[in-house]
């Protein structure tokens, strides 16, 4: 079968919709229709049925969509590990959510290069609904996201369990007025818990969709913010920022997406390497020590020096 025709099958059932499928197929909706009539005809089936609000699956379709995710996951991770370079046994590849790869991804690039050197890596960073679409179709063996959806053929695992903090440059260590406070867009879940809690900082004098981004806007023009205590934690420990007391905490978990039927082999080092690399570290507010992640010592190469 022409595995065109699984993913134009799996773009409808995203999508709902044969029209939105075709211009992320970047293909006419005569194609995309001609392509579901051929699939139907090689199955005996029909797997849509359109209406005014788009496509929705039969019975038929039900049962076929894990088939179609596995099919396409799996020729994927073919096409990928026939393209292994040259001294390394297979490709992972890995992709973080914009919010959290800093410096979670480099620190995991870092233990993987020393704990698996037989893998080679390849890494991206992505909004979460393109991430998981990729792990979807097997572009992607693992994606690290905030606050995935549930879909077939993915497992979800719990990761960090993190938290946002407000910190401040201000010695006054007090929660401060809109115009000097830095908004930043940790998501839904954030907002509107942020909201209750602090209305009047509602209309930020700044706001930032990157959590680096804010970050480095408040060291270099000072003011107040909420951000993750594990990339803050070396500026609380130097005395360049400081918490603001008697502020909640805001949980900010990160889980690992990946397929069902994942290699283990190339799965599990890389979860090890997430799991080593995102332990908390020995204390957890300023005037404590701080833990850099210990590295596995590279394989000895035989070589002596």
């Amino acid at each position: 079968m022409d595995i065109n025709l699984a993913r134009t099958f799996l773009e409808i059932v995203d999508t709902r919709s044969f029209q939105r499928a075709a211009q992320r197929l970047h293909v006419t909706q005569t194609s995309v229709s001609a392509r579901v009539r051929t699939l139907e005809s090689l199955l005996g089936r029909q797997l849509f049925i359109r209406n005014k609000a788009g496509a929705a699956l039969t019975f038929e379709g039900e049962q076929f969509l894990p088939h179609a995710t596995t099919l396409v996951q799996v020729w994927e991770r073919a096409r990928h590990q026939v393209a292994v370079p040259e001294g390394r046994r297979a490709v992972l590849s890995v992709g973080c959510e914009i919010s959290l790869w800093d410096p979670l991804l480099l620190q995991w690039l870092l233990w993987m290069r020393a704990a698996a050197p037989q893998l080679a890596l390849r890494t991206e960073v992505g909004y979460p609904h393109e991430l998981l679409d990729a792990v979807a179709a097997g572009v992607l063996d693992i994606a690290i996201v905030y606050a995935p959806q549930q879909r077939p053929g993915l497992r979800v695992e719990l990761l960090i369990e993190e938290k946002l903090v407000m910190v401040t440059t201000s010695k006054a260590g007090q929660v401060p007025s809109a115009k000097d406070y830095v908004y930043v867009d940790w998501g839904a879940d954030f907002a509107a818990q942020h909201g209750l809690a602090f209305p009047e900082l509602s209309n930020a004098g700044v706001t930032a969709r990157l959590g680096p981004l804010g970050r480095e806007y408040l060291l270099a023009a000072g003011g107040t913010g909420y951000f993750r205590l594990d990339v803050v934690r070396e500026h609380l420990e130097s005395g360049r920022l400081r918490r603001v007391p008697d502020t909640p905490e805001f949980l900010y978990p990160a889980y690992a997406v990946y397929a069902n039927g994942a290699d283990p082999k190339v799965v599990k080092p890389a979860l090890k390497g997430f799991r080593e690399v995102a332990r908390p570290r020995a204390g957890t507010d300023a005037g404590k020590a701080v833990r850099k992640p210990r590295l596995p010592r590279p394989a000895a190469s035989g070589k002596s020096r």
